[in-house]
């Protein structure tokens, strides 16, 4: 009974997924933040007239290239392609999102993004924690880079990745 756990223990503590789980959290990730970019498109007229342009691009302007950059990185993620830069701008956009949100609770920023104050927060860890691990095995970037390999030692490389 005493081996029976001390293996139970021993092989979960030490077998891991690591793969597996960053396909799952940019799936997650990616799913979420296109449904935030989705649920800004359906209410598009209801945020323009209160959105203020950045750049000097009108509001519907600037909206619109806000939606299209999220949905773009939203996908981006989701596939594993240029994964690491497509986390850049989200997590950008999270600390405008915070920053307002924590200035004026009751701004356009909770039509915007409907979020709580700390919900983007969490994003934000979330974001981070796929800077640094990237995007796995399972994703467009490995395959990419796999295949412009051509030494042994580049793939050994890649496989402990």
């Amino acid at each position: 009974m005493t081996r029976f756990f001390k293996n139970l223990f021993l092989y979960s503590a030490g077998h891991t997924y690591s793969n597996l789980s960053r396909l799952f959290l940019r799936l997650f990730t990616g799913i979420m933040f296109l449904q935030l970019c989705i649920r800004q498109m359906l209410n598009i007229d209801a945020i323009v007239p209160t959105f203020d342009g950045f750049m000097g691009l009108s509001p519907e302007a600037s909206l619109t290239v806000l939606v299209a950059i999220e949905l773009l990185s939203a996908v981006c993620i989701m596939l594993g392609f240029l994964m690491r830069l497509a986390v850049l701008f989200p997590l950008g956009l999270m600390l405008v999102a915070e920053r307002v949100i924590m200035s004026s609770p009751e701004s356009v920023t909770d039509q915007l993004f409907n979020f709580q104050p700390g919900y983007p927060v969490m994003f934000m860890g979330i974001f981070v924690y796929m800077l640094l691990a990237g995007p796995g095995k399972i994703s467009l970037d490995y395959i990419i880079a796999a295949h412009f390999t051509e030494s042994a030692s580049d793939e050994d490389v890649l496989d402990h990745a």
